[in-house]
């Protein structure tokens, strides 16, 4: 019996039994679904955490104030002694690893453009801190050493900014006052969308660090110019927790912070956090096939159990087959073919089963998914292994029976 034939009469075996057959396939038919859809939430969760390390920037530290004791109580984060201009200069400098380090401060306020309105973040800042966080100009220019210097009245705006103000037009060389202060708008950041937190980095407008602190802020930072955080990128290559430490070392020499006392500040590898993120969504994206493919298994044992009693139901077939001229391994290759092509139509539907499913998901549940040909191959072709394993016992058993006692059988 050629390959046709045995499909043929597979088929029509399949087909005199279409509810058992279709019962049958339900495990392989859930388990082939569930695994595309699981492997798709987790492929979404990480490429979600990927994208946020890519809107991050790569190597990147963010050195904060550390917080203070009153009077027995913690008053938290950022409560202490301030960072200053210098403390960034510093670590730029003396620190080998470090490739920019970049002061910032960061308030909220209404910016207006005509007669439009925003409220957005302004982040004063330098050139450095958009190297740092590896963020280029859509248009336009950046800030130059005669800007920080004169802290000139200049601005670069972020996508989201640049839509609400201005909408289609062209926002280069307009006018917009921030906190009553007119500044020029001189170039547009790239798209960089959501962080971590969900927050729109996009929202932002950005001064030169002088030009926040003498004009935005109203000097009041005083002569030591005080800053909200240092951005610290490092160098490609470098060894993130070495840099760490050296800078901790500079900045508690800097604080003058005795041996064996608390830091009054923290440095935060944000790199490292999301890293992390992305190493659990990995594990959970596995887990989560793993209990999929539970499933499959099980279809699996269910064709298994079907196939063994259409072995006894079909035994005086068989023995007939046998007697007149049917080879073992005919009988053999007739239910194997009739093992795999139940996991096989099984897995199609599955197949398609997963695709809504993982629309669905994406659709209401608001999830980002992510499915892809590798992981319907993967379950397809799992399904198939399915069918072989566990439909050769049966095939095997239905060959190997004398063709007497088969005629015999009642």
């Amino acid at each position: 019996m050629n390959f046709l034939a045995a499909l043929r009469s597979a088929l029509r075996a399949l087909a005199s039994n279409k509810l058992r057959s279709m019962l049958t396939m339900l495990g392989i038919i859930i388990g082939v679904a569930a695994v595309i859809t699981m492997i798709a939430v987790g492929s979404g969760a990480t490429e979600r955490v990927q994208a946020q390390m890519k809107g991050l920037g790569s190597n990147i530290m963010l050195v904060l104030p550390g917080g203070i004791t009153a009077g027995g109580v913690r008053l938290g984060a950022q409560t202490g002694q301030g960072l200053t201009e210098d403390d960034a200069a510093a670590i730029a400098r003396e620190v080998p690893e470090v490739q920019v380090a970049a002061p910032n401060s960061r308030t909220g306020a209404q910016v207006v453009a005509g007669n439009t309105n925003w409220s957005t973040s302004i982040f004063g800042t330098t050139m450095d801190y958009l190297e740092a966080r590896d963020w280029p100009l859509a248009a336009g220019r950046g800030f130059e050493a005669a800007d920080v210097a004169g802290s000139a009245k200049v601005a670069i705006i972020g996508q989201t900014v640049a839509q609400q103000l201005f909408g289609e037009a062209d926002p280069l060389d307009q006018m917009i006052r921030v906190k009553k202060i007119p500044v020029t708008v001189i170039g547009v950041l790239e798209k960089k969308g959501q962080n971590s937190m969900g927050q729109d980095q996009d929202d932002i407008v950005v001064v030169p660090i002088s030009t926040y602190r003498n004009r935005i802020q109203g000097g009041s930072a005083g002569k030591l110019k005080r800053i909200g955080s240092i951005s610290v990128k490092v160098r490609e290559g470098q060894d993130m927790k070495v840099a760490e430490e050296n800078i901790k070392e500079l900045m508690r020499q800097r604080f003058k912070v005795q041996q064996g006392a608390e830091d009054p500040f923290s440095i935060r590898n944000l790199t490292e956090i999301l890293q992390a993120q992305e190493a659990s969504s990995r594990i959970m994206t596995m887990l989560l096939a793993a209990v999929a493919g539970i499933s499959l298994i099980i279809g699996g044992i269910g064709i298994m159990n079907i196939m063994l009693v259409s072995v006894t139901e079909r035994t005086r077939e068989i023995g007939l087959r046998m007697a007149v001229g049917a080879r073992g391994k005919d009988i053999l290759a007739q239910f194997l073919i009739e093992a795999v092509t139940l996991s096989l139509i099984g897995g199609a539907i599955g197949v398609l089963l997963g695709a809504v499913a993982t629309w669905a998901v994406g659709q209401f549940a608001g999830w980002q998914v992510s499915m892809t040909l590798s992981s319907i191959g993967l379950a397809a072709g799992f399904s198939a292994i399915v069918g072989i394993f566990f439909g050769f016992y049966p095939a095997r058993r239905a060959s190997q029976l004398l063709p007497i006692q088969a005629l015999r059988y009642e």
